[in-house]
């Protein structure tokens, strides 16, 4: 593999995911929509697309084999219905951007490994969910993972191979969860959610990043949980982020309506509980550097 282009490149992962595919010197070739981030080095060159006027760069794919799409509006960010409309428009037209692109010009790319997310399974205190669970989540996040998904699959029906990461809670010192979640603790107002009982299967990122390497240069395709081999309970999450900084938590847990009126149907994603295999992942060969939490927050909060 000798160059990738990767769409969500400036990102919180695609930063992450650059600096691996640097390190296995690959080229890299990125997508954005901000002409102010484009730049032309050795092996790091960005191209402009306006998704929203179907524009597309097309000398982004000279010498291409492999996508790495990991393109969405963030998550984390009030759910209004404009909003919920864009959450999913980013993901799914720029995926048949990048589709129409291709097959318009039949270009050689051989291989796309997505982004996806463990929000697709329903949420359960109990279950224990691998790649082959059948049936979605009803939430709006389940709903977002299933058009998205659709989307990524239809490339399969230009002869790529198709690949899809479905990420848990990416743990990086960066930005993302843990650092919003460091920051009460470390002002002594720490505390789990609810119950405190609801699974986060989580992800280092460094990973995470890794295993889109992996799938890509493995050319290994279909669904992969992008978790660490062992899930943890809220409760579990918290404590462990208070040890690692030498924090008490003194506080009782933050109740569901508090969060509700705070966040509106935001708030799901701090409720949600999703206990997630990463069986699948470690049979195909691929080696978690983080299994355990306590090393993992310890590595990026120590």
């Amino acid at each position: 593999m000798k160059t990738v282009l990767i769409t969500g490149a400036t990102g919180l992962i695609g930063q992450e995911i650059v600096k691996v595919c640097h390190d296995n010197n690959c080229m890299v070739h990125y997508l954005t929509t901000s002409k102010n981030k484009l730049s032309s080095q050795d092996n790091y060159i960005g191209f402009y697309w306006n998704p929203d006027a179907k524009e597309i760069d097309l000398s982004c794919f000279q010498g291409v084999d492999t996508i790495i799409n990991l393109v969405g509006a963030t998550i984390s960010k009030r759910w209004t219905s404009d909003y919920k409309k864009e959450i999913i428009s980013s993901r799914t037209d720029t995926a048949k951007l990048l589709y129409d692109a291709i097959k318009a010009h039949n270009f050689p790319v051989q291989h796309i490994v997505s982004a996806s997310a463990i929000g697709i399974y329903p949420s359960s205190q109990t279950k224990y969910y691998e790649e082959d669970f059948d049936k979605n989540s009803e939430s709006f996040l389940g709903q977002v993972v299933e058009k998205w998904e659709k989307a990524v699959d239809q490339f399969s029906s230009l002869g790529l191979k198709v690949s899809k990461i479905r990420i848990g809670l990416v743990l990086s010192e960066k930005g993302g969860a843990l650092p919003e979640m460091a920051k009460p603790i470390r002002l002594g107002a720490g505390a789990a959610f609810g119950d405190g009982k609801q699974w986060q299967s989580w992800i280092h990122i460094e990973d995470l990043a890794r295993l889109f390497m992996y799938l890509a240069e493995k050319r290994l395709e279909g669904v992969y949980n992008g978790v660490a081999p062992n899930p943890v309970s809220n409760t579990e999450l918290t404590k462990v982020v208070a040890n690692v900084l030498d924090k008490p938590l003194i506080l009782p847990n933050i109740p569901k309506f508090a969060m509700k009126l705070v966040l509106g149907e935001m708030h799901i994603l701090l409720f949600e509980s999703q206990r997630v295999s990463s069986q699948k992942t470690e049979t195909a060969g691929f080696d978690f550097k983080f299994h355990h939490l306590e090393p993992a927050i310890q590595d990026l909060l120590g």
